[in-house]
């Protein structure tokens, strides 16, 4: 299997984030990244690719324009802000403040009201690398479906930081660009008519399910913690089946604490229908293991094994898949945890 992979990934280095009402070390580091790659490295039969460095025209599809000339340049801007007078040393930039049901939905001018207009959350710093990081991240993803779109029976995108929670104009949950949305899209633009997502990571793809629910050309499906005890906590209940055009392409499927891999079988098992009734002609997978038992993000009881009967159950599909990584953070185990679950898909579906 090809994997598109770039050291620019690695720039992001948030040093802290908010949980429970106090500062705690970030987990969603380089090291995530770099044990995957190693991992798969140590196989032996992947093919490691590097992306180029052009921006996806994708991008542009799936997020606002103003969000994306924000995102760019809101590290200098922060640095300028609040540097001077840090002791030379420039913190993770945190929103201030957030535009909530009582306030009005306006873009300040200012930095702080930016961060705070942009953001979902208190537990995603903006750092210095942010952007680049998140730019190779969509680049491999959008380079990953360009493979499929060629012939390719898949290809992973090594990524991070993850993209999910990102929507068309807004950060949080650990994401800043959405690499399953420009895979899907790019995937669209070079000849797909529908396009399904398969997001099994732990939590809710808020926003993938918000930057598509509207549209009939991709089905969304989400298997995930039930929001009503698990973050995101606002999106990502069985009765958001999509609005519009897209009346009838979102299928979220949210299981209860502690579930193991009996009730998530079931549940991939109805997915795997969706998507086969949908009539996709190409797969995203937004595969986050913080799904694993020992994740601590995470109440389910899923194992290496199971990942690895995942792999194999979603190869079934039989369609072009693209994958990109997303959530994880029992860190030590995650590059096992990934090369389990690429291991069943590559023993999967086609021989």
């Amino acid at each position: 299997m090809r994997v598109l992979y770039s050291d620019d990934v690695l720039a992001h280095v948030p040093r802290s984030e908010m949980k429970h009402g106090g500062m705690i070390p970030a987990r969603e580091s380089p090291a995530r990244a770099e044990l995957v790659r190693d991992a798969l490295a140590a196989q032996g039969s992947f093919v490691f690719e590097e992306p180029s460095r052009a921006v996806p025209s994708a991008l542009a599809r799936v997020h606002d324009s103003d969000y994306l000339a924000f995102l760019e340049g809101a590290w200098p801007r922060w640095e300028a802000h609040i540097g001077a007078g840090n002791g030379g040393e420039t913190p993770d930039a945190f929103p201030l403040i957030f535009p909530v049901r009582t306030l009005e939905d306006v873009r300040p001018s200012v930095i702080d009201g930016e961060l705070s207009y942009y953001a979902m959350d208190t537990g995603t710093p903006l750092t210095a690398g942010a952007w680049m990081a998140s730019l190779a991240s969509v680049t491999s993803a959008a380079q990953a479906a360009t493979c499929v779109s060629g012939g390719e029976r898949a290809a992973f995108a090594l990524t991070r930081p993850p993209g999910h929670h990102a929507a068309a104009g807004k950060f949080g949950g650990y994401c800043f660009l959405n690499t399953a949305a420009v895979a899907g899209q790019t995937l669209l633009d070079s000849g797909a008519r529908k396009v399904a997502v398969l997001d099994i990571d732990y939590h809710h793809g808020n926003g993938t399910q918000s930057i598509f629910y509207e549209r009939g050309d991709v089905l969304v499906v989400n298997i995930h913690a039930d929001p009503d005890y698990e973050f995101p906590f606002f999106l990502g209940r069985a009765g958001e089946t999509g609005r519009g055009a897209g009346e009838g392409a979102t299928l979220n499927l949210p299981l209860a604490r502690g579930t193991d891999w009996s009730g998530y079988s079931a549940a991939l098992g109805q997915a795997c229908r969706a998507i086969a009734k949908f009539g996709a002609q190409a797969l995203v997978v937004s595969w986050g293991f913080d799904t694993f038992e020992g994740d601590p993000l995470s109440t389910f009881q899923i194992s290496r094994d199971d990942f690895a009967r995942m792999g194999e159950r979603i190869a079934g599909l039989d369609l072009p898949t693209v994958i990109v990584l997303e959530g994880g953070y029992a860190t030590a185990s995650l590059g096992e945890n990934v090369l389990a679950g690429l291991a069943g898909f590559a023993a999967g579906g086609r021989s």
